[in-house]
């Protein structure tokens, strides 16, 4: 695949037998991303179960890196590069995930880095970003809103695939979500009860200092996930 240009998006896992090193590559990996040509932002991420989207959820043996490129092509030279090669000899199992955005709001760390596109039209599978930074003093009143949303995404229409993402196990959170189409996605976050009542108590709750959601059209899936290609 080629000539996907502008605002390009890459989400690889990895699946790991052994914790220590890739707890070192995750540290030494913020170096490698330096000054890469092309890339517009990175964040090497830890990974949950998905189960309840909490602390507990964390997964050592699996790990993450997001990546944001002016193009599919640079993104092509990194994936030959010795950072991702390093993750590649050491893993298990990978997934890739290759995408473009259509719509952004909110902020990443300060920044908004996901800068969507005209894609009118398209009807493919999609994928969705959440990430916030929890309030620390609002932190449990938000794990407990939790179960009844994760317990109806479980069983939603159209998912393929759920992980919990985040720079730190606690305060700095999020969710990939994959879906066979838009409309699957627009059912469960406005129509199902649970989400929906999640969503509306989000302001008045004063759960997040800083949270973003982006949406993005899918264009290519490589690899599989706990054995599964979703």
């Amino acid at each position: 695949m080629s000539g996907l240009d502008g605002n390009f998006v890459e989400l690889r896992m990895w699946r790991v037998a052994k914790v220590g090193p890739a707890l070192l590559r995750m540290a030494s990996g913020r170096f490698g991303l330096r000054a890469t040509p092309g890339l517009r932002f990175a964040k090497l991420l830890g990974t949950g179960s998905g189960r309840t989207f909490t602390p507990r959820d964390a997964d050592l043996h699996h790990w993450a890196l997001l990546s944001v490129w002016d193009g599919d092509e640079s993104a092509d030279e990194f994936g030959g590069g010795r950072l991702v090669r390093s993750w590649e000899a050491a893993s298990e199992e990978h997934l890739r995930v290759r995408m473009t955005p259509l719509s952004a709001r909110g902020q990443w760390a300060g920044a908004q880095p996901f800068q969507a596109s005209d894609q009118v039209g398209h009807c493919g599978p999609v994928a969705a970003i959440t990430r916030a930074r929890l309030r620390p003093a609002r932190a449990l009143s938000f794990w407990r809103a939790v179960p009844p949303v994760v317990t109806a995404l479980s069983t939603a229409p159209g998912l393929r695939l759920a992980v919990g993402i985040g720079e730190a196990p606690v305060g700095l959170q999020g969710t990939f979500s994959l879906w066979e189409s838009g409309q699957h996605l627009i059912d469960f976050a406005y129509r199902d009860a649970a989400h929906r009542a999640a969503v509306q108590q989000t302001e008045p709750a004063r759960w997040y200092a800083e949270e973003l959601f982006a949406r993005f059209a899918v264009h290519e899936v490589e690899g599989t996930y706990r054995g599964r290609m979703p």
